[in-house]
């Protein structure tokens, strides 16, 4: 999975981004779940998708306008 830089996430919608967080999270508990039974090929690969569902959330919080706000899930 190629990373995806903030600049190009930047120019996808909220509903892009809503939609890639979703996909993330699924994958997040999918590697997590190989690793605990021991069928990770790749374990390293969690963190770079967690890294990759906090630069999303990251341009998420920049386009709702205020720093304060959590997006919904």
């Amino acid at each position: 999975m190629p990373q995806v830089k903030a600049r190009t996430l930047r120019d996808r919608s909220v509903d892009e981004l809503r939609q890639q967080e979703e996909t993330l999270r699924e994958q997040i508990f999918k590697l997590r779940f190989q690793k605990a039974t021991g069928q990770a090929e790749n374990p390293q690969r969690i963190a770079l998708v967690r890294k990759e569902l906090a630069r999303v959330l990251t341009v998420l919080r920049e386009k709702s306008g205020s720093a304060g706000e959590t997006p919904a899930r």
